[in-house]
């Protein structure tokens, strides 16, 4: 698996950096939702258009960059203590909180899913961002988000990222739960695949490494103290931690 992750340039993108100091990475979050109302759970899965320069044509699960919105939100349920003390590792509790938020915002913004629960009242923001989830009359709830991996782009390619994934259950969806959602069609073909199936689509090594931590923890269900895999580069070189 390291040699493949090493090796593999589809990891960040594609956009190789040729001289000059490292691009610091931007903070990113991504959403894997498992679907359990069938035999095999399923989990969403979208493919990034060919015009994107950051995995064109690659199948992703939703998720974006941070901005700055995010951090200005504070949901009636607050993450869990163990998932905010594992993300304060390598952030404030601002910026924590805005990670997690950001996986929801983005899958709302790809997806059309809003994942929280009603609220009374709803939160009230300045942000553009979150104006669309917001009119839902439903507030962003993080308290069931588990945090199950985190990957840094490696220094060599131009546009970096220091993406935490998050999981949750389609519970949490308001509304319908469909089989093709829809987004702003950021990502195209949008449809639950059981992480088999998702395996034999065209993804990118480090979605591998993910889909086997999901794979794990549907089956073995552990609790929000559990760790994933950190997926970085030091000196070069291809690094596997705990998160």
């Amino acid at each position: 698996m390291s040699s493949e992750l090493a090796h593999d340039p589809d990891i960040s993108g594609g956009e190789v950096r040729r001289e000059g100091r490292a691009a610091r990475p931007k903070d990113a979050a991504t959403l894997i939702i498992v679907r359990r109302d069938s035999k095999t759970p399923k989990i969403l899965m979208g493919r990034r258009a060919a015009g994107h320069k950051f995995m064109p044509n690659k199948f992703v699960f939703p998720g974006g960059k941070v901005n700055p919105g995010d951090g200005r939100l504070r949901p009636p349920r607050d993450l869990h203590p163990l998932v905010m003390q594992r993300l304060q590792r390598s952030s404030t509790e601002t910026r924590a909180r805005a990670l997690a938020l950001a996986a929801i915002r983005e899958t709302f913004e790809e997806t059309g899913l809003t994942l929280g629960e009603p609220g009374a009242p709803t939160l009230a923001t300045r942000s553009p961002h979150w104006r669309g989830f917001l009119k839902f009359g439903i507030n962003p709830r993080l308290d069931t988000l588990q945090l199950i991996a985190r990957a840094i782009t490696p220094p060599y390619h131009l546009r970096r990222f220091d993406a935490r994934f998050f999981m949750a259950d389609a519970e949490l969806i308001q509304g319908d739960v469909r089989e093709q959602p829809a987004g702003s069609g950021e990502l195209l073909e949008l449809h639950w695949v059981s992480v088999k199936d998702a395996e034999e689509l065209k993804i990118p090594n480090i979605t591998r490494v993910i889909l086997a931590e999901v794979e794990r923890r549907i089956r073995e269900q552990p609790g929000p103290g559990d760790t994933g895999p950190f997926i970085h580069y030091r000196h070069g070189k291809l690094v596997l931690d705990r998160i």
